[in-house]
């Protein structure tokens, strides 16, 4: 009995101070977002203003957020499952996660159908099984994060990432509702001069309303969007059922965390360079680490490698008849952020909202549902670069995909990288690895 009670206290002292290592995380980020605070004619306060009541509480979620995560690692009981239990508990997990989802969409189908006299009765069964789907979700919740925390760092770690069999920092996620994102751009060159946390659950009149009052009293560009995930600790994840997108995002997020404390991290909001260098190198890791984890833990869901590393890409490809060209959205945005840069380096900053207009429409024909496709549109989901699309011509995203193509492997790659804030910092590290 004596040795039990021993063996709790080391237990309860071990999380104590790996938790006393997350708190200290949490202050350097703290410390990190702190400063003198912006002039009171600038951008930023100005627009903060406009923001006032609908900033995120990012204090609360993180109290509630840390409390969960520690009250629930002095238990862990995903210690005491095998393998196959703690990966059929995740499935489990994202099942229900995917039914609460069906359900949800029938619910809002039904409050907008002009049909349906009282959509609080019609829908009342679904409202009752969706209560009873949403206790059993938030039953699994912290176990299923653990399990996914840990099945994510063992790769992290075979990659070569940590040391002294312990991963610095501590892979730390958290599904939760996420905040909304205005973005503020300028309106004549493509360019993040100011971001912010918004409060979760913003309708489109809302969105609207904000980027309204921003864009007519600042004369700039602005977005509100939801995002899939942010690099708070714990990481704040957008509640999904797919398997393949969370075991990425909760790498690329953890990726942010690791460069927190290194100059690529350090100096995110530096410069429009230094972001986009880092989103492009927290998807590469996301995509690559996340891929492994499904093959190793969940390889009935693992998606074919892209056409280029299929190891019969040598064989010619079957003869098959001629098929209408389709829509290709990376290629079309990748178009569109092109010739708006063109415009806009012309100064034809009006001939340019009318042609993003333009293609907005186009895009919404094709079935892409894009509210909004302007200047600040494109300063957003051009900084992640990993892939060809709206970054358009900018060098930053190829020159980061080579460094990657040139390191032995992904460890040797964020090393190279971590230290790296610009683009010339960026063609130094390719010409030193030829």
């Amino acid at each position: 009995m004596m040795r039990r009670y021993v063996d709790l206290i080391r237990t309860v002292l071990y999380q104590l101070d790996r938790w006393s290592l997350h708190a200290l995380l949490v202050a350097l980020m703290v410390v990190g977002l702190t400063g003198d605070g912006p002039p009171p004619a600038s951008i930023e306060t100005q627009a903060l203003r406009a923001i006032a009541n609908r900033r995120f509480n990012f204090v609360g979620w993180e109290i509630d957020a840390l409390w969960g995560k520690l009250t629930h690692s002095l238990i862990a009981p995903q210690r005491y499952m095998t393998k196959d239990a703690r990966r059929a508990f995740v499935l489990e997990y994202l099942r229900i996660t995917n039914e609460i989802g069906r359900l949800e969409s029938s619910i809002r189908i039904l409050y907008t159908d002009p049909a349906v006299e009282d959509p609080n009765e019609a829908t009342r069964n679904q409202q009752v099984e969706l209560g009873d789907l949403r206790a059993k979700q938030s039953a699994r919740q912290l176990v299923a994060e653990a399990i996914l925390q840990e099945q994510v760092a063992s790769i992290l770690m075979s990659e070569g990432f940590g040391g002294a069999r312990q991963l610095l920092p501590p892979v730390n996620a958290h599904f939760t509702p996420l905040p909304s994102l205005v973005v503020v751009s300028p309106r004549d060159q493509i360019e993040t001069l100011f971001s912010h946390p918004l409060e979760h659950g913003l309708n489109t009149a809302q969105r609207e309303a904000i980027e309204a009052q921003i864009d007519g009293d600042l004369d700039v560009s602005s977005l509100v969007t939801g995002i899939g995930g942010l690099a708070a600790y714990p990481a704040m994840l957008l509640e999904s059922g797919s398997i393949n997108w969370i075991t990425n995002v909760i790498a690329h997020e953890w990726a942010h965390h690791y460069l927190a404390p290194r100059p690529l991290g350090w100096n995110y909001m530096g410069s429009p360079e230094t972001r986009t260098i880092n989103e492009t190198v927290a998807s590469i890791v996301g995509q690559e680490i996340g891929r492994q984890v499904i093959a190793r833990y969940y390889p009935e869901y693992l998606p074919p490698e892209p056409p280029e590393k299929r190891a019969d890409e040598d064989r010619p490809p079957p003869k098959a008849p001629p098929e209408p060209p389709t829509f290709g959205f990376r290629a079309e945005m990748h178009e569109t952020r092109v010739h708006v840069d063109e415009l806009l380096a012309a100064g034809k900053v009006e001939a340019a909202e009318r042609y993003m207009e333009e293609r907005r429409e186009v895009f919404v024909e094709q079935g892409y549902a894009i509210r909004k496709l302007n200047q600040a549109y494109f300063a957003f989901h051009g900084a992640y670069a990993d892939q060809p699309g709206a970054s358009g011509a900018d060098p930053i995203g190829p020159a980061v995909r080579q460094l990657r193509e040139r390191s032995p492997d992904l460890h040797t790659f964020v090393g190279r990288i971590a230290g790296v804030t610009t683009l010339w910092e960026l063609k130094q590290a390719l010409d030193a690895h030829p």
